[in-house]
């Protein structure tokens, strides 16, 4: 009874944010705007660039394409909230909304660390074994690998979420983030979570460790072939096909240990908020242009579709 009266004392969070100044609030709407639009922009592009280009319908690319669409779910998730909150200012959210918000964040947050160790197989099996490539890497076995990433990253975050939903809140509604998420929720509980942390550290804890592992053990394997080419044109151009997926997932990853892994102190509040807007909004901005500014082949995607839609509109003038 004591727990009944306690939810419905607390129908709603407060997102602290980043900032309760006024200038510097319509300063972090202005640049958080152009960085979200940007995502979508960008995001949106490479996902029907490689869709309509023939030349990038092969696994690498469908990959990438699956990780554009998931870069800007991601930052939606987020994003759209932040930005209505700069504006007016209120900074409250329901709870029906804010577990939403951690549903979605988490499913397209596992996604993304399933979708970077199949892409990391995948550039194994390209480098590591070239002459077997399109046999291994078959449109059946991306399109299993692609399903299994989206399920397997909602059935982990559909797990939290219910366990979520056994929780009451009354210590506080303050949540000192810009957006929810399962950690600050488990703060400001008036129940026991050992559960949901047991479940986390058996099911998360070791999910993240082993795809981690999947991610990164293959570039040992793949820099190892890489060192025994002799040709500095081929070792090159093989670097090249790999360097801009270590890339994003040193990224991905460096902020994802420091939000979630790193011991957090009354010190540190303010870096941790960092590197959770480098998580939630610019990594999917940097995903598409590292991708983008580091591969031969989207750029001449690039110009062959900008010679299209040239040619089609100068055939359109001529009709009329």
């Amino acid at each position: 009874m004591n727990n009944m009266r306690n939810v419905t004392e607390i129908s709603f969070f407060t997102l602290v944010g980043l900032s309760d100044d006024p200038q510097t609030m319509n300063g972090l709407f202005v640049l958080f705007l152009l960085i979200y639009l940007m995502t979508l922009i960008t995001n949106l592009f490479i996902f029907f660039l490689v869709l309509t280009d023939y030349n990038l319908h092969n696994p690498m690319y469908f990959f990438l394409a699956n990780l554009a669409f998931l870069d800007m779910s991601y930052s939606s998730v987020t994003a759209p909230r932040m930005l209505f909150d700069l504006v007016t200012k209120k900074h409250s959210i329901s709870i029906p909304a804010c577990i939403a918000q951690v549903f979605f964040y988490s499913s397209f947050a596992s996604s993304e660390i399933f979708l970077l160790s199949a892409m990391s197989y995948d550039r194994y099996i390209a480098i590591c074994h070239p002459l077997h490539y399109k046999l291994i890497m078959s449109w059946r076995v991306c399109t299993h690998m692609s399903s299994l990433v989206w399920v397997g990253g909602c059935s982990i975050s559909l797990v939290h979420t219910l366990l979520l939903l056994r929780l009451s809140f009354c210590r506080t509604s303050s949540i000192h983030n810009f957006f929810c998420d399962l950690p600050h929720l488990y703060q400001i509980t008036c129940n026991d979570t050992f559960i949901n942390m047991v479940v986390i550290f058996l099911l998360s804890g070791s999910l993240f460790l082993g795809f981690f592992l999947l991610t990164f053990l293959p570039y040992v394997f793949i820099f190892s072939i890489i060192l025994r080419i002799r040709s500095k044109t081929g070792k090159r151009k093989a670097f090249s096909t790999c360097s801009s997926h270590l890339t994003v997932v040193s990224i991905f990853y460096g902020s994802i240990i420091f939000i979630y892994f790193v011991p957090s102190s009354s010190n540190m509040v303010n870096l941790n908020k960092l590197f959770t807007v480098i998580s939630a909004l610019i990594n999917p901005l940097l995903n598409p242009l590292i991708y983008s500014l580091r591969n031969k082949d989207l750029m001449e995607a690039l110009m062959r579709s900008y010679y299209h839609l040239k040619i089609n509109h100068v055939m359109v003038k001529m009709s009329l």
